[in-house]
């Protein structure tokens, strides 16, 4: 079970997953918890860190210092309903809390935040949220220790800020946890592990799901549950359309591609252990723990109207290549897409034309400035015409199993979109039969998003 940053933000909210986890632990279930950092704190010391580096002020390391502890401190008092059980919890957040300002202050006088220097500071969320948790457990009557990611097992390279799990993490933390199952809780801070020189490293942002998928997987969970503030998967985000409601089931590759196109509600990578285990997955809301959430299984459920989501993509930009000396220049694409992995630029979305006359690309919106100049360094000479951009797009995404085998759908997404006047930029759709995405203007995307979660009447 993997609890979110909105799920343990303070000691009121750690109270409830603790008293929640006894329910399970007392109806019988084996249990393994993956905490996130509490409510902000991730952001406060990532911010705090690339503030002194360029400040050099110790003055505001000791106020930061000052403010984290205090809300951990509040948080204690809260969750943990023991004076025993506190004076110990104090005493670990204490010798963390130590180490963190030495860094900071290091972090100061060095002037500089290397990636590695940055997982280090980063970690501190989870490897300050863990006891609090564990010791709110312990206070309940059951028993629970907490672990870091590494020292539960998981070993990952060394590219810090998105570090990849070695394949013996499944062995390491079977054989330190699976003992456990049964006897106690164990607490896992998500998002961090280490290398082989038990250097920390990080998964990425959002990564505990990522920690929870690893465990779930090395220690052959019947299922993996992701514990949010959401009812599971929507078939849209509520915000846009209030009648968005959760889906019951939804397959492995349908939740990859939701969570691609936008869903926030999972992390890209987090299903890959899951998958290749086939254990499903369960998005389920912290706050109303008897709703069932979303189950995420292997199998493809081909629903009557095909279509299970609509997602929205917004901070994205469009890049045009054109050009008469595109046409049946062998390579041109391959120049494009080795030019802009090398300038460090993700594509999202790729369209090209027959006549070869054209290419237009989708990016993050941050990129889009070194996209382009990239692009147009590598093609100073006369194959490439023009490289025009657009920052007012966003990528709308129809997702379901098997919809491109279905006919039909591709002509009432685009003939509801044209019946309301919205005009569709460029089309992708590939042969995987799950989504079929479009550009479409940014101030037309939340209409065309409404549109469509109408038209397959996802609110049924």
């Amino acid at each position: 079970m993997k609890f979110g940053g909105t799920s343990v933000a303070n000691g009121e909210k750690i109270r409830h997953v603790a008293e929640l986890l006894k329910r399970y632990h007392e109806n019988g279930d084996e249990l393994i918890v993956v905490t996130s950092a509490l409510g902000g704190v991730t952001d406060g010391l990532l911010n705090t860190a690339n503030e002194v580096s360029l400040s050099g002020k110790v003055s505001h390391v000791k106020e930061f210092i000052a403010d984290l502890t205090k809300k951990h401190y509040d948080a204690i008092h809260v969750a943990v309903r023991s004076d025993d059980l506190r004076s110990v919890c104090i005493e670990a957040i204490d010798k963390r809390i130590d180490e963190l300002e030495k860094a900071l202050i290091g972090i100061c006088y060095l002037g500089e935040l290397t990636p590695r220097s940055i997982d280090y500071i980063s970690s501190y969320g989870e490897r300050l949220a863990a006891p609090i948790v564990s010791c709110s457990i312990c206070s309940l009557g059951v028993d629970s220790a907490s672990f870091t990611g590494g020292e539960a097992g998981i070993i990952t390279d060394s590219n810090y800020g998105n570090a990849k799990p070695l394949e013996e993490s499944y062995y390491r933390v079977h054989e330190r946890l699976s003992p456990l199952l049964g006897k106690s809780i164990s607490v896992v801070t998500g998002f961090i592990a280490q290398n082989h020189q038990e250097i920390i490293t990080t998964l990425g942002r959002s990564g505990s799901d990522f920690s929870a998928s690893i465990l779930g997987a090395a220690v052959k969970a019947d299922e993996i549950w992701l514990w949010k503030e959401v009812h599971g998967i929507m078939t849209t985000d509520p915000n846009i359309v209030q009648s968005a409601r959760s889906i019951p089931q939804i397959s492995y590759i349908e939740a990859m591609e939701l969570s691609y196109f936008g869903a926030k509600v999972l992390h890209p990578r987090t299903i890959e252990p899951a998958i290749r285990h086939r254990i499903p997955v369960r998005v389920k809301n912290t706050f109303e723990p008897d709703f069932e959430g979303t189950l995420i299984v292997a199998e493809q459920k081909q629903i009557e109207d095909v279509v299970k989501a609509v997602t929205l993509i917004s901070r994205v930009a469009l890049i045009n290549i054109a050009g008469a000396g595109m046409v049946g220049a062998i390579g041109t694409a391959a120049r494009v897409f080795s030019t802009l992995a090398s300038a460090g630029v993700n594509i999202i979305m790729i369209s090209q034309g027959s006549s070869e006359a054209n290419m237009t690309l989708i990016v993050n919106e941050e990129h889009l400035e070194q996209a382009v100049a990239a692009i147009r360094s590598e093609f100073c000479n006369n194959v490439v015409g023009e490289v025009s951009y657009d920052r007012n797009v966003c990528v709308v995404a129809v997702v379901g199993a098997g919809m491109n085998g279905i006919p039909g759908v591709a002509g009432k997404v685009f003939h509801a979109l044209g019946n309301a006047g919205i005009n569709v930029i460029m089309i992708s759709q590939g042969s995987s039969q799950h989504n079929i995405s479009f550009v479409v203007s940014a101030s037309d995307s939340i209409e065309a998003v409404r549109i469509l979660h109408g038209e397959f009447q996802l609110d049924r």
